[in-house]
């Protein structure tokens, strides 16, 4: 039997997605013997962010560590790194796994001048969310380009992420390869829809990048076909927060927008009847995989990698950026009911067998493993 290996996974923020999957992946490795630790940003919280890093404290047996990460940048950019450092020599850290820009700028700053530790960075939308013409997205797409010397693997969670980092960034002169997101088996049972529920749930974080005034102008007009004003539930929290309250209310939705703040996904996809995701950019969003699996039908954007979770029903993805195109697609699930439900069936036929936390975590540990040997120059 292999040697259990010594992992530090990095990130940011310990919330939404990008912590759903480092959770996942945390889990699976330590029931497999593996060692992890965890360092998480110190600045960033959410209503469920202490609960959720004392239920990963089980899995891992390095400990939970937090170190200011701020998003864009500051001072902590040069403390952090080199007390992320010290963290993994004492903890003899040998695989450092970075997660969004900032785990991945930190744990390839962890791996520097280090002959028996390597980096890995899986980008999770991260710098390649930037608009190009931004200078925060110039710099950090010029520190990724630096960074790559001290690279071992980037890990894409969507082809569409590994050909916008080709294209935005550089061709990668490591082993790069797509490992999609996965999927736990009991999140395949369906989600048991409440008798009060809404007609639409959004779950995500309150950013303009999620598409939300969208969403909101986009309700305005439908309705379910007895002429009942269409309603939605919010599920999260964010920065946009009060933003969205103040359009709720000019728009004249109070009584048909509930906010939750934040919620547990399968709580809050039971509140609505079919879960839409009018994001402007994504990477691979689990909010889709979860809704699907759980068998609502989902109305999203064609953004990112999203189409690669859709397959055969990727012709019902709508642009970005239209409340025009949300409304109608929103219409359609309403006035057509049966066909919205063959549809997410078509769809729950295609993730089943392609998306599961298994498979997930037995490629990125080999990709662990494979790059170590390579260090080593086995």
């Amino acid at each position: 039997m292999a040697e259990p290996l010594r992992i530090l996974q990095i990130l940011r923020a310990p919330v939404g997605g990008l912590f759903r999957h480092v959770r996942d992946l945390t889990f699976e490795l330590a029931s497999r013997g593996h060692h992890i630790g965890l360092l998480a940003d110190s600045l960033t919280a959410d209503g469920l962010t202490d609960s959720r890093l004392a239920e990963l404290a089980r899995a891992a047996s390095l400990g939970i560590h937090r170190l200011p990460m701020p998003r864009v940048a500051g001072i902590a950019d040069a403390t952090t790194p080199l007390a992320a450092r010290k963290l993994a020599d004492k903890l003899d850290i040998q695989v450092a796994h970075g997660h969004g820009a900032k785990g991945g700028f930190n744990a390839r700053l962890v791996r520097m001048g280090h002959t028996n530790r390597v980096a890995l960075y899986t980008p999770h939308g991260g710098v390649l969310n930037y608009r190009p013409s931004s200078l925060a997205g110039k710099a950090f797409r010029q520190m990724e380009r630096i960074l790559l010397a001290q690279t071992d693997a980037i890990v894409f969670e969507s082809a569409f992420a590994q050909a916008a980092y080709r294209r935005m960034i550089a061709e990668p002169n490591c082993l790069a390869p797509v490992v999609h997101n996965g999927l736990q088996p009991a999140e395949f049972e369906p989600v048991a829809i409440r008798p009060d529920a809404r007609d639409f749930v959004f779950i995500g974080e309150f950013r303009d990048v999620k598409g939300i005034n969208y969403l909101l102008d986009a309700l305005v007009a439908v309705k379910a076909p007895d002429g009942r004003p269409a309603t939605l539930v919010m599920a999260g929290s964010g920065p946009e927060m009060d933003a969205t309250r103040a359009r709720i209310a000019n728009l004249g939705l109070n009584d048909r927008v509930e906010l939750t703040g934040v919620l547990p996904a399968r709580d809050a996809l039971s509140r609505g009847r079919c879960a839409v995701v009018p994001s402007l950019a994504e990477s691979l969003p689990y909010v889709i995989l979860e809704a699907a699996s759980g068998q609502l039908p989902v109305i999203s954007t064609m953004v990112g990698g999203i189409a690669e979770i859709f397959g055969p029903t990727a012709k019902s993805l709508v642009p970005a950026a239209s409340a025009p195109a949300l409304q109608a697609a929103m219409q359609r699930v309403l006035s057509n009911p049966d066909v919205a439900h063959a549809e997410m069936l078509e769809r729950l036929d295609y993730i089943r067998t392609r998306f599961s936390v298994t498979h997930m975590a037995d490629q990125i540990e080999s990709l662990y493993r494979e790059t170590l040997s390579r260090r080593a120059g086995i």
